[in-house]
């Protein structure tokens, strides 16, 4: 009597599908060892990192290094606690105003096309390509002349310009894959460029926003050249500046170190983690598509 084939039965597992989740298991893991070592560094006391392997566990739940990362008991040595703020002050502001702007431009480049449009749109683009090092000396002579040296307010303009090139090409590839039939079923209800792009093509951007958002916020917040050339007073420092102040003592607190960079890395995972599943929703939505 021949056997009969139940449909959806259990098939034995395949050898290259094993091979294939082996790997991303390998790579996960050497990809999260720095993270581990991170974690457990900072959760060490001084003579334990002194004394054992990197590898270690502590011996108990120690967030001393957190308290001296955020503010260190010696009156001449600055945590990272006042950078936490200026980042804050200064990222959120550049990446509401960088997406907004990127957005209108965006819109327009996209729906309402005129005569030089493209190369326009060919030349803000140069822009992403221009190294910060070539123009760091007049970007200073500038922001001197106009009195935003050394503050958060230059500091986030610069970021709002050298982030208008990217946010522009996300949300013109963005509103390129929005039909022209709404905007032109608006146009012959008598809306002009500004209603159109408030009644039509605003409700639409929030996967856009989330994608530039995401974007901007991480580049801005990480960025470094910038942060430690255009400003020089603790009080308009952000936090990777802050951080690297940190190793700046005689004493190599590696704990503390340690604890500083994960609580500077804190607010980009919290972003990504609570917009990760919008953000791939706009890479979906054709918002990098060329």
């Amino acid at each position: 009597m021949s056997s009969v084939r139940v449909p959806g039965r259990r098939r034995g597992i395949r050898p290259s599908r094993v091979l294939i989740y082996g790997l991303l298991i390998a790579f996960s893991i050497v990809y999260l060892v720095p993270v581990y070592v991170l974690v457990v560094g900072s959760l060490k006391t001084l003579r334990e990192v002194n004394t054992t392997s990197i590898w270690t566990l502590p011996t108990g739940f120690n967030l001393g290094a957190w308290a001296d990362a955020l503010q260190p008991p010696l009156q001449n040595s600055g945590g990272i606690a006042s950078g936490l703020v200026n980042s804050l002050e200064m990222t959120i502001p550049a990446v509401v105003i960088s997406s907004v702007w990127g957005s209108i431009n965006g819109y327009i480049l996209s729906k309402w096309r005129f005569r030089g449009s493209d190369t326009l749109f060919a030349t803000l683009l140069f822009g992403m390509f221009i190294p910060y090092q070539a123009i760091l000396i007049p970007l200073v002579n500038l922001l001197q002349q106009l009195h935003l040296y050394d503050s958060l307010v230059g500091l986030a303009i610069t970021h709002v310009m050298y982030g208008l090139p990217i946010t522009t090409l996300i949300f013109r590839n963005y509103y390129a894959s929005i039909p022209t039939e709404l905007v032109e079923a608006a146009k012959v209800d008598g809306a002009g460029i500004v209603a159109v792009y408030r009644r039509v093509i605003l409700p639409l951007s929030v996967p856009g926003f989330v994608v530039v958002g995401i974007w901007q916020f991480t580049n801005i917040w990480n960025e470094f050249l910038f942060a430690v050339t255009l400003t020089s007073a603790p009080s308009s420092q952000p936090v990777t500046v802050a951080l690297q102040n940190l190793a700046g003592s005689f004493a190599a607190l590696y704990n503390v170190q340690m604890a500083g960079a994960l609580i500077s890395a804190l607010p980009t995972l919290v972003v990504y983690i609570l917009l990760s599943r919008y953000f791939i929703r706009g890479l979906l939505a054709g918002s990098l598509k060329g």
